[in-house]
């Protein structure tokens, strides 16, 4: 044990699991005796690894563009997506951080939101439950991997895990994480490569050494390559070999009405291809009676750390583990950060999407390829090729400032010169001199205002579980296309939102590849491969699953005054 900065803290202590793995934890606590309320995350960026050291170009960033993240702190034991105890044990918490099994200093099979890993977390809670420093109360908290887990050992219902706080996780690891509409998301893959396997238990030697200790955060073995091969699955494969929802897939979702414990779920406008989705419909769908969504901008990592986030976050817990009458009930159960042009307006609402919402028609009109209110009164037909920019609609200029803020649908009829199309919808804002308006996301700063996907051999749709507003497309069956048939689809585009002043456009963009801002930007960060062209590192460009045979083949839309409609939240002011 070590006292230091204000702490007690341990040191990879012994976690034993019920098949007889040892996983190992940091636990921080104050010099105080007594029993304190825990927080605990369980993931797989090695618990010593230091923000700064693993993700120096996102550090930097941050720390330039919010002096409040590292005021208060010396920064030694921040880590990625995790909380700072410096910032949490002063305040009567316990802080415990777990390396998930297989990574950093805990050996085991790497083997992500599998059901042995929701059972590793789920034995974690309860351990820290029962330790004497314990109140017997306990929460979790974190970001994307730190909250995508979450879901799934609450689910799971541990007797002592008393909160929960999401923080931009994904909840339905089909349709949010791994294909979206169908289509498979190349990030997994990648970022297997960049950011676990960096971190695998067994690098010992050949792995980083932690700036608070000094000590290897991959443990003291030091593994060859053909054994650190076979202590991990072969993740991006795995992916692409589920190509529809099965098992696998739901081994890895969370059953909804099983989530009884309070939560508190945070999403990110610009997180559309894993940090938007999940959190809004894990929040509709958790069976919990105390739940609040709150919805923010800015980059992935930033508002977690930033003192709004850890005010929200410490009301929350306070509430929730510490038994403080601190308001929290009181707040409605949606917080937004309302977007404009030149920032965010706070906004409360007693529901998601708003009981305002007017939810408003545009019509894609093919003669002058115009988004309109009224429907056009002729057939017509347009053609693309997949590989180009594909087709944009546009409103005539806005009379009056409009908000838009919520999910949004689209509908089409299309045919394919193939047996299948992948359908990349981008909802977008020009100004006045035709500019596009993008914005800082969750990662890319070029971030389009929406996006949605489909894949039209995944066009089913479940009437039950769908509403206008938001299709919900069973991805349990293919129904392949006819050449040159026409068929409907129902897509979804995720939830935005967007004060469009006066005078600016609408844009619908129907293409056949993921949108690109720019063909070069020289924008990168140092854990992706990619240059940030628009959409991040959430792309859709593996040739395995986008057989080029298939989905190079030009499209062609059917547009009608009975199909082609897109679907708005329109605010009213």
């Amino acid at each position: 044990m070590q006292q230091i900065d204000g702490m007690q803290i341990e040191w990879d202590v012994p976690i034993e699991t019920s098949d007889g793995v040892v996983l190992r934890a940091d636990v921080f606590r104050p010099l105080d005796a007594g029993k304190y309320p825990v927080l605990l995350s369980y993931g797989p960026y090695a618990k010593g690894l230091a923000f700064q050291d693993g993700y120096p170009s996102a550090w930097t960033k941050m720390v330039a563009n919010h002096p409040d993240v590292p005021h208060g702190s010396t920064n030694k034991y921040q880590s990625w997506e995790v909380v700072d105890p410096e910032k949490w044990v002063p305040d009567g918490y316990v802080v415990v951080r777990v390396d998930s099994r297989g990574c950093g200093c805990s050996p085991g099979y790497v083997d992500h939101f599998s059901p042995r890993e929701t059972q590793d977390f789920y034995e974690c809670i309860e351990w820290a439950a029962g330790q004497r420093w314990s109140s017997g109360k306990v929460g979790l908290n974190g970001v994307s991997y730190f909250g995508m887990n979450q879901w799934l050992v609450a689910a799971k219902r541990p007797p002592k895990l008393a909160a929960m706080c999401v923080w931009e996780g994904a909840s339905d690891w089909y349709r949010d994480a791994t294909h979206h509409g169908g289509i498979v998301s190349t990030f997994w893959a990648h970022w297997y490569d960049i950011q676990v396997k960096s971190v695998q238990n067994g690098l010992g030697l050949r792995g980083p050494r932690s700036r608070a200790t000094g000590e290897l955060v991959c443990g003291p073995e030091t593994l060859g390559d053909a054994q650190l091969q076979l202590n991990r699955s072969s993740f991006g494969d795995e992916i692409l070999a589920h190509p529809l929802i099965d098992q696998w897939h739901r081994d890895r979702t969370p059953q909804w009405d099983q989530i009884e414990v309070p939560l508190l779920s945070a999403a990110n406008w610009g997180g559309q291809g894993l940090h938007l989705r999940g959190n809004i419909e894990g929040f509709l769908k958790a069976g919990s009676r105390q739940k609040w969504l709150e919805v923010h901008g800015l980059e992935h990592w930033t508002h977690f750390y930033t003192d709004y986030g850890i005010a929200l976050q410490k009301q929350f817990f306070g509430y929730f583990l510490k038994n403080e009458k601190n308001g929290w009930s009181d707040r409605p159960p949606v917080l937004l950060q309302v977007r404009g042009l030149d920032g965010f307006v706070q906004r409360e609402e007693l529901q998601w999407p708003s009981k305002r919402t007017a939810w408003t028609r545009f019509y894609l009109h093919p003669a002058d390829l115009s988004l309109r209110p009224e429907p056009p009164t002729e057939q017509a037909s347009i053609t693309y090729r997949p590989e180009a920019d594909g087709v944009t609609f546009l409103s005539a200029p806005l009379e009056h400032q409009t908000e838009i803020t919520g999910p949004s649908a689209c509908g089409l009829r299309i045919s394919s010169a193939s047996t299948d199309a992948d359908m990349f919808l981008v909802l977008r804002v020009f100004t006045p001199d035709m500019r596009e308006v993008t914005f800082q996301g969750a990662i890319d700063p070029h971030t389009p205002v929406g996006q949605g996907w489909l894949r039209a051999s995944h066009r089913k749709v479940d009437p039950e579980r769908s509403l206008p507003w938001r299709p919900f497309h069973t991805h349990d069956t293919l129904q392949p296309l006819v050449p040159g048939e026409p068929v409907d689809l129902e897509v979804e585009i995720l939830p935005t939102s967007i004060v469009v002043p006066a005078g600016c456009r609408i844009g619908l963009n129907v293409r056949g590849r993921d949108y690109e801002f720019a063909a070069k930007t020289g924008e990168r960060l140092g854990h992706f491969k990619n240059e940030l062209l628009g959409c991040g590192p959430f792309l859709h460009d593996d040739p395995r699953d986008r057989v080029p045979e298939v989905f190079g083949a030009p499209v062609t839309l059917h547009l009608g005054p009975d199909t082609g409609h897109l679907l708005l939240p329109v605010i009213p002011a």
